[in-house]
This record gives structure tokens, sequence and C-alpha cells, in this order.
């Protein structure tokens, strides 16, 4: 691995992805989404929130629940996931005056979900570290928390490397927990073969972060691979640093095939992933 050429461009990149999440923020901020990622991510968590609801009410042996702390968590969930701000209001008021409700694993997910859109991490990691404390194996809740911290890692920061640990290990949970998923019963073949191959997208994304914040192009590579291959709607931001990681390793021809599919979506990155295939090109002339 060439170490100087490759501290180099991560220098470039986390430029680059600082623009981006400012795009990302004002596009949230105007619409609601970032065209790019999140419709992605809001599947994954709304479809999960939407299935706990559906599992808890036909469970056989599910305790007594106060009807008004039904009709509050019915409220929580039936609220669009683009509405954030009245996500975050009914699930803070729910877990506050039902603090011992079977619904609030759920309801923290949800709450994830609600603070990534508004890009709250102090919030967004508060609530995930609840939801999976009363269930260490959600697995949107892992695959998301597990996404973001390489994405918004600042390296400054003196638990960086920790955070990264962690990261790490859950997306390798969640990894493993695709797996042995059962389907519902209120899924089809498809829609649930859809949901494990997102997820596991997702996954591999995150840990092709991780190991591109290490420097460690050999695996980033390797999980970006996996990501950009599975994906519905591939994240620009995977084929840039996948890119990044195969100039690394001299693979030139396909990290200008890499960065031509970046330079293929509308974004922050799309003229910079341009410029970068070109510089691949000529690179492996």
């Amino acid at each position: 691995m060439n170490q100087s050429f490759l501290k180099t461009q991560i220098r470039v990149w986390a430029i680059a992805f600082a623009a981006s999440l400012a795009l990302a923020g004002h596009s949230l901020a105007q619409n609601g989404t970032d065209p790019n990622l999140v419709p992605e991510i809001e599947q994954q968590n709304s479809t999960n929130g939407q299935l706990k609801q559906r599992q808890l009410e036909a469970a056989p042996v599910a305790p007594k629940v106060d009807p008004q702390e039904e009709v509050a968590y019915k409220a929580f969930y039936n609220t669009k996931s683009q509405d954030a701000d009245t996500r975050i209001q009914l699930g803070q008021a729910f877990v506050q005056k039902y603090p011992t409700s079977h619904y609030n694993e759920s309801v923290y997910a949800g709450l994830t979900q609600a603070f990534y859109m508004k890009q709250d991490w102090k919030d967004f990691y508060a609530s995930s570290d609840k939801a999976l404390t009363l269930n260490p194996d959600d697995i949107p809740v892992l695959v998301t928390v597990g996404w973001v911290i390489p994405h918004a890692l600042n390296p400054n920061d003196p638990d960086a490397s920790a955070n990264l640990d962690k990261a790490e290990r859950y997306e390798k949970h969640a990894i493993e927990l695709v797996g042995t998923m059962v389907k519902p019963g209120s899924m089809t073949d498809d829609q649930f073969a859809q949901s494990k191959t997102s997820l596991l997208s997702q996954a591999h994304s995150g840990l092709g972060l991780v190991y591109f914040r290490r420097q460690d192009s050999d695996d980033s590579v390797k999980e970006l691979q996996q990501a950009t291959q599975s994906a519905a709607n591939p994240d620009p931001t995977d084929y840039f640093v996948l890119g990044l990681g195969l100039q690394s390793l001299s693979r030139y021809a396909e990290a200008a095939d890499a960065f031509n599919r970046c330079g293929q979506i509308p974004g922050a990155l799309q003229d910079r992933c341009k410029q970068s295939a070109d510089a691949a090109k000529k690179q492996a002339r």
C-alpha cells in the first residue's frame, strides 16, 4: 500500500465528503430527505417499525396495554417518517409517560431514525444506545449506527478509534443476524429478499468506510464492492471511496470504473468523481 498517496487522497476525500454532508444537510432542511441515500435508510427503518407494530399486535401472549398507551404508540408510528419533528415530539412524550412500556425499544428505534433525519448526532446516538440496550439484535439500528459513525466521524476526536471499533462490531453483528432472519408472514418472499439485500448492502457500506478511515484499502475495497454490487441505489460516496482505495492499490482501471459510476449520480461528488475518473484513466495507461 502506498501510504503517502493514500493519506493525500484521504485529505482530498475529507474535503469532498464534508461538502457532501453540508449539501445533505441543506437538502434535509429543504426537502426532508437526502436524494442520494436517506430514502433507503428511511425505508429500512420505517419497514422495521411497521413490522414491529404488526408483530406486537399479533403476539399471542402480549402483556395488557393501557388503551391510551396503545393510541399514543400508534400515533407515533402512523406519523410519516419524513415528519421528523412530530415523530420526535411524540416519541419523547411516549417514553417519558410510559417508561416501562414493551413498545419502548420500537419507539427508540423510530427516534433514532428521526434524529438521523435531523442530523442531530447527539440524540441519534443516545436513542440508538437505548434501543440497543433493550434489544441488542435490532438489525436496522445496528446497520444505521454502524453506517453513520464512519461518515460523521471527527478524526480528531479522542474516541475516534473506539467509535470505529463500535461501528465495525455493529455491522458485523448485523450481517450475522441477517443470515438468521425469519420471514414475517406479512411479507412476500420478494419483499423479504429485498429487505435482506438492502440491509446487507448498507452494512457492507458501513464496514467499507470504517476500513477506509483506518487506511486499510484491501478490506475497504472488498466491503465497498459488496455494498455497491447489491445496492438498488448505490451511494456515490461508496463509489468514490472505492475508487480511492483501488487507486491506492494501483488498480487504476478499476478505480476509473468506480469513479465513472460515481460521476453518473447527481450530487456534490459528481464533478470530483468525473475528474478522478480522468486521472485514474491516465494512471492506467
